[in-house]
């Protein structure tokens, strides 16, 4: 698939909660095919401390305006210069990157999990989910309330459950324990904290539902020069960022 390396402009930015950014990047060129679930390579703005590139989860693609849109969670010294970005500068970026979930084919009832910032890439997987004639249900978890992002975009593409820790919003608990995770579903695609893929991959599991996680493992370079994103699998050591960030939950040996 190509990858591009290109400066892109900011269109917008904004700022969902305190820790977190929401930018609009706008290329002067037609965007590379997207699939959801890949992922951009970001320069961050010069800090001193920030030579490499940060590998930031594609939230949405819009072809036609020939913009992406990238929600970051700022907390480190690189993140949290890319929140120092202003609309008209510029930021290079190389994408996209990695391989992404699976668009099945047919009519299918896609189960979506997210967890906090790991909710960004299921945004464009749903919309293109429903768009091919899926029924797609999203299930978002927190630990508070502030931890569940940009809720509105989600609605348009499917039902939308939410669960939180404290019990701010949605049910209260884990994502495991909301109602919706026993319903019937031909697939479950998920992306948030380890633990949590854990659990979603171990109930797919038990319930023979076919599952894709997509995993966040520290990334450096994201071309799997670096081997610091290695995953072991059934199918041996397998870098992250190449071979994956989406992998079939049964090939994960963490499961």
């Amino acid at each position: 698939m190509k990858k591009v390396l290109r400066d892109l402009r900011v269109g917008e930015v904004s700022f969902p909660n305190a820790s977190h950014l929401l930018l609009r990047l706008v290329s002067e060129e037609v965007l590379p095919p997207i699939v959801p679930g890949q992922f951009v390579e970001v320069q961050c703005p010069t800090s001193g401390q920030t030579m490499l590139r940060r590998p930031i989860s594609i939230h949405y693609a819009d072809p036609e305006g020939r913009a992406i849109g990238l929600l970051i969670h700022c907390v480190g010294e690189g993140t949290r210069s890319l929140a120092s970005l202003h609309v008209g500068d510029t930021v290079s970026c190389l994408f996209p990157l990695g391989n992404g979930f699976t668009l099945p084919s047919g009519r299918q009832r896609c189960l979506l999990v997210g967890g906090g910032v790991g909710s960004a890439p299921l945004l464009q997987l749903g919309r293109e989910l429903s768009q091919m004639g899926h029924s797609v249900t999203f299930l978002l978890g927190g630990k508070t309330a502030d931890d569940l992002l940009c809720l509105d975009a989600y609605r348009p593409f499917g039902r939308l459950c939410l669960t939180t820790e404290d019990g701010s919003l949605g049910t209260k608990g884990f994502v495991t324990q909301h109602d919706v995770i026993a319903e019937p579903f031909d697939l479950i695609q998920t992306c948030g904290p380890r633990p949590m893929m854990q659990a979603v991959s171990r109930l797919a599991r038990e319930r023979g539902i076919r599952c894709e996680v997509s995993l966040e493992n520290l990334m450096a370079c994201g071309m799997g020069a670096c081997l610091c994103c290695v995953e072991n699998t059934s199918q041996g050591h397998r870098c992250v960022c190449t071979d994956g960030p989406v992998f079939d939950s049964r090939d994960l040996l963490w499961t």
